[in-house]
């Protein structure tokens, strides 16, 4: 029994040497939408989103990151090059609130607790869960059913790095698959709107946030195990 706690003593020690260092930070940028409405192009962000971040560092190359970020979604079909969208005419507005969690990967060693500089890409993914609204398209604009919520699958690149010892900066592109076609109002949910249905049915909205990560580091410095 002495040596099993010697050896779980020494796996713990060993976990902490990789430092459980905390970031908080916020996100500053935009987001677009992609689906049936409007134009088509992935990443174009023409409305602003904001957020908060908490990162935990497991190790050099890896972090626990949990997020909430929020922004109005909206498109036009004769801002789309697609002749048969823009003939349409058709609008929309809403907005997403997502709560997010997964597991950051970085391509490169990121010791905060090395005094160098620091740089590396890194990819993010996980599970989102979003509010939003369930609308429905009449008169060419959309309206308000009742608010909705689904999940998401969020993919994310970009690259940052350690200025100022403490913080960290950071610029990404995500996006995001998610589980609902009526984002745009193109398949509402209630059966009352079934004549109203347009677009592919068959695909699901996507959204896309682009922006900029600052995080302050925080936490006890790694410890060595001695004898």
């Amino acid at each position: 029994m002495k040596h099993f706690f010697l050896y779980i003593s020494l796996i713990i020690c060993g976990f902490s040497t990789y430092a459980q260092i905390n970031e908080l930070g916020v996100f500053i940028g935009g987001v677009n939408y992609i689906g049936d409405v409007g134009p088509t192009k992935y990443i174009a962000p023409n409305e602003s989103a904001f957020g908060i971040l908490y990162k935990w560092n497991r190790s050099p190359r890896h972090s626990y990151r949990f997020s909430y970020t929020q922004g109005n979604i909206n498109s036009k079909d004769i801002d789309s090059d697609v002749p048969s969208r823009n003939l349409r005419g058709v609008s929309f507005e809403n907005s997403v609130k997502e709560f997010s969690a997964g597991l950051e990967f970085n391509f490169l060693e990121f010791d905060l607790h090395d005094s160098d500089p620091k740089m590396t890409p890194y990819i993010y993914s996980g599970i989102s869960y979003f509010i939003y609204d369930e609308i429905f398209i009449i008169d060419q604009t959309s309206r308000i059913d009742y608010q909705s919520s689904a999940a998401s699958i969020p993919m994310v690149i970009g690259v940052k790095g350690r200025f100022l010892k403490k913080f960290i900066i950071g610029a990404e592109v995500g996006v995001r698959y998610t589980f609902t076609d009526n984002l745009d109002g193109s398949n509402p949910k209630n059966d009352n709107f079934e004549t109203l249905r347009f677009g592919n049915l068959n695909s699901n909205d996507w959204y896309v946030f682009t922006g900029l990560t600052l995080t302050y580091t925080f936490g006890k410095n790694p410890c060595f195990c001695g004898e």
